[in-house]
């Protein structure tokens, strides 16, 4: 390969990098011949062309005066021959290329010389080898600051005393090369100020790309796009998240996915956005400082501000729509109407994974009047998907907004759905009083509008709280009370989750024959019903009940049904934990092997599922039989 073509956002380092490989390829004797370096100033107003170019090289080579040729076919003429006739090794460094068309007169024709270019676009049109540098990841990033700091005083040692502060100011350069040298050279002028000080500034500013030093080259970098990838560049900006798929960017944008593809691809060519490949959905990154700068060009121009606020209505109701047609194909059962879009739960679980961050930003948009009520559909929209994750921070945060908005409004109905969804987060995580605040709260507001059936949900939640907090006694009358407004609202499916966790309070209140009964009743519902992956649940706790009143045998069948139904749907969480039940039932039955064998088992569940802490007690469990 003669060319190889390092490209990156502007600043990154490209040429930096060019001249060290150059002075490190012509120290170590790769090309006697000698080095020959044109700067074509690519993005200034007038950048140089490759017939100016060549007059550069020849002069480079020794021609100038009389014995340059007097045509530009000439001097290409006598520049090809020169090449041709030198058997040494040389190596053309063409640096800040905008355009294939400047570079590509000056390849050498013969393959023993070398050509690096540098350039802010991916020049695909070349045949070279391409390479695109990103920014630093945070380990390096960090060390540059360090480096910098200690090169004009050795005794500098802020960036190792202040390793949280130095992350930060990384992360606000966007661990940009040049934004962080720029931030060092503040440092080194500020001597006996602490690098937090500085991150305090930097934080209250509201151009970040401009306080950093990035302002001109993002500037120029967007001066030198089309009209339609500028447009696409500003709404982009405004996504909920820095990463998004191409049909989000294609709802900002207005326009086909197939267009919008063609431009994203054109921005990456310009660095200016990341894709990000791997799974069923192309994504795609925008640095977190083009990010800045594109919300900065909206902010100052008023059409642009109003043209921004129409795309981000338009991917907010992009959003709810497609959550909510996942979300249908989670809830799906037998029966039931086929949801658009998602063929299965996997296709809705990908679509949902890869937009997570971008979806729980939206939700806040609630908070901006314009915003609220798609918001707040949206949050409702994510509870199975975020439970099913067990990503519980993200729960509560979208119960939250939805709850304060709700309130602001004076909508006491989806106040209250806000506040059971709510509770039930904050009982995953452990909240257990607060989730019977949460819940009570929610029954008090469905008895307000007169809502019996969602008054059930909230009875039912407030049982699980209850009974997390160790007061089973009280959870048995809420269980009841919501199993029995389930019944009157002939709604079978919600009444099998009556059932089941009334089971439960019952076996740990020393009832188990009865909790044998609820639990049998909860199964056969959720037969009925055709909702298998609550039949495992019915099962795992009916084996729990069953092993309570020493049925061992009876015990482990009801364990394997469940095992064989949550592996249907890979819950790897409840797989582990019914692993762990059945390791309890070979262990009582004196079966060692078999036990240590199941809670191996639990913890690689444990772990495929992201819960290391079950993990590690289920591992240990295992070590202490062996």
């Amino acid at each position: 390969m003669v060319i190889c073509a390092v490209s990156g956002l502007g600043g990154i380092g490209k040429t930096s990098l060019a001249l060290c490989a150059a002075h490190r390829a012509v120290r170590d004797g790769w090309f006697p011949g000698g080095t020959l370096f044109v700067d074509f100033r690519g993005y200034d107003a007038d950048p140089v062309t490759a017939d100016q170019a060549v007059v550069a090289l020849l002069d480079g080579m020794g021609v100038r005066g009389a014995d340059l040729p007097q045509t530009v076919a000439g001097q290409y003429g006598l520049y090809r021959q020169l090449l041709a006739g030198e058997q040494r090794p040389i190596l053309l460094l063409l640096d800040n290329a905008s355009d294939p068309g400047q570079v590509m007169p000056l390849v050498p024709g013969t393959d023993h010389h070398r050509v690096l270019v540098t350039s802010r676009d991916r020049l695909t049109e070349l045949d070279a080898q391409l390479i695109d540098l990103d920014v630093l990841n945070a380990e390096d990033a960090a060390d540059l600051i360090d480096r910098s700091l200690r090169l004009s005083d050795r005794g500098d040692d802020r960036a190792t005393r202040e390793p949280e502060a130095v992350s930060e100011l990384a992360t606000l350069c966007g661990r940009h090369p040049l934004a962080l040298r720029i931030t060092a050279g503040m440092l080194r002028k500020r001597r006996h100020r602490s690098v937090a000080s500085l991150v305090n500034e930097l934080r209250g500013v509201e151009d970040v790309t401009a306080a950093v030093g990035l302002r001109p080259v993002l500037e120029a970098a967007y001066r030198q796009l089309p009209p339609e990838q500028a447009r696409l560049l500003r709404l982009l900006a405004l996504a909920p998240a820095a990463e998004f798929g191409s049909e989000t960017a294609a709802a900002l944008a207005a326009l086909s996915v197939d267009r919008t593809f063609t431009l994203l691809e054109e921005l990456a060519a310009a660095h200016l956005v990341t894709p990000l490949p791997g799974g069923a959905y192309v994504q795609w990154r925008m640095h977190d400082l083009v990010r800045a700068f594109g919300v900065g060009v909206v902010k100052g121009n008023a059409v642009l501000w109003e043209e921004g606020e129409a795309a981000r209505e338009r991917v907010l109701e992009f959003y709810y729509r497609w959550a909510n047609a996942a979300n249908s194909r989670l809830r799906w059962l037998p029966g039931m109407p086929e949801p658009a879009r998602f063929g299965d739960r996997a296709g809705a679980l990908a679509w949902l994974d890869s937009e997570r961050a971008a979806l729980v930003a939206a939700v806040q948009w609630a908070l901006e009047e314009r915003y609220a009520d798609t918001a707040v559909l949206l949050s409702q929209c994510l509870a199975e998907y975020l439970d099913w994750r067990r990503s519980f921070d993200d729960w509560i945060t979208v119960c939250g907004v939805a709850r304060e908005v709700a309130h602001r409004f004076g909508n006491q109905l989806r106040e209250a759905m806000a506040w059971n969804s709510l509770g039930n987060a904050l009982k995953e995580t452990g909240r257990a009083a607060e989730a019977i605040d949460a819940h009570t709260r929610a029954r008090d507001l469905y008895q307000t509008v007169g809502d019996r059936h969602r008054e059930a949900f909230a009875w039912g939640n407030l049982g699980n709280a209850l009974r997390q907090a160790g007061r089973a006694a009280e959870a048995i009358d809420a269980y009841t009370r919501a199993r029995n407004l389930f019944q009157a609202a002939e709604d079978c499916h919600r009444e099998a989750m009556a059932w089941d966790s009334l089971g439960n309070a019952l076996k740990e209140t020393g009832r188990a024959e009865e909790a044998i009964d609820a639990h049998t009743r909860a199964r056969n519902l959720y037969q009925t019903v055709g909702d298998r992956h609550r039949e495992a649940t019915a099962w795992n706790n009916l084996g729990n009940a069953l092993r309570e009143t020493g049925q061992a045998e009876e015990a482990e069948e009801a364990y394997e049904k469940a095992l064989e139904r949550y592996r249907e749907f890979d819950d790897w969480y409840r797989t582990g934990h019914t692993l762990s039940n059945l390791a309890l039932a070979h262990h009582h039955a004196a079966r060692t092997a078999e036990a240590r064998t199941c809670f191996l088992q639990s913890a690689d569940a444990y772990t495929r599922a992201n819960a290391p802490t079950e993990a590690a007690l289920a591992q240990s469990h295992a070590d202490a039989l062996t």
